[in-house]
């Protein structure tokens, strides 16, 4: 059986689930091995398999969703162009940014199992990877990594990751880069419910640092469903 975590595991309000790899990204101890072993796969095939972003702390996520709302980060649409967060009503803006970044308490990102990966040797060593849209279309510069990812996620040979944003589905925007850890993932997607949200905003009082929440509020079962939730075809694993 994977190992259920609690509440605040599952909201990124603790971090006891995790390992520390070499390069200072954090995951559950069992998707660590997994993706040594689909990085040694990539190696092999000339790439180089980077992580942009791993593990993400409710903190973390705050900073990231509050600094979009404040427009001291950017946003950008499906085509990577940006958006004006200033020139939208208050509603508009929570769509605008749930299209990319999940609200605080939601991200996949908090349960450990998943990550954002890029080539490194397909940039400078200075490259900052940006997550675009660009960066993973056809010609792009991550492009040829993930059409490899594309031949080893059909033939089942990707060490049990798979892409929960592979497609658009009219909620989250197709994410090349976000590989999730399905073997567990899956058993954290089950035990997440608004319940669940509701005890990780109670505590601390965090949702009132967190911008646009009577917004959210307005719309909280609409949001789970279209933004939160998977459809369960996103893979071709089930919980052991």
């Amino acid at each position: 059986m994977a190992e259920i975590l609690n509440r605040r595991q599952l909201t990124g309000l603790d971090e006891t689930h995790l390992v520390t790899l070499t390069d200072g990204h954090r995951l559950q101890g069992e998707v660590a091995l997994a993706f040594t072993a689909l990085q040694s796969d990539a190696r092999s095939a000339g790439f180089e398999l980077s992580i942009a972003s791993s593990f993400r702390s409710f903190c973390r996520q705050l900073a990231i969703w509050n600094g979009k709302v404040g427009g001291t980060r950017p946003i950008h649409d499906d085509q990577g162009r940006p958006v004006t967060i200033e020139s939208l009503s208050p509603r508009e803006q929570l769509h605008a940014i749930l299209r990319f970044s999940a609200i605080p308490g939601t991200s996949r990102h908090h349960w450990g199992t998943d990550l954002d990966v890029y080539d490194s040797a397909a940039v400078s060593p200075d490259y900052s990877p940006q997550l675009s849209p660009a960066e993973v279309a056809a010609g792009g510069v991550f492009d040829r990594l993930h059409c490899w990812l594309d031949a080893r996620l059909a033939a089942g040979e990707s060490h049990g990751f798979f892409r929960p944003y592979g497609k658009d589905r009219g909620g989250v925007a197709p994410e090349r880069w976000h590989l999730s850890y399905a073997p567990l993932a899956v058993t954290c997607a089950a035990q997440f419910s608004a319940a669940t949200l509701a005890f990780c905003w109670g505590c601390e009082d965090v949702k009132e640092q967190m911008l646009l929440h009577a917004e959210i509020d307005a719309e909280l079962p609409q949001i789970i469903r279209r933004y939160i939730t998977v459809p369960e075809d996103w893979c071709f694993a089930s919980p052991v």
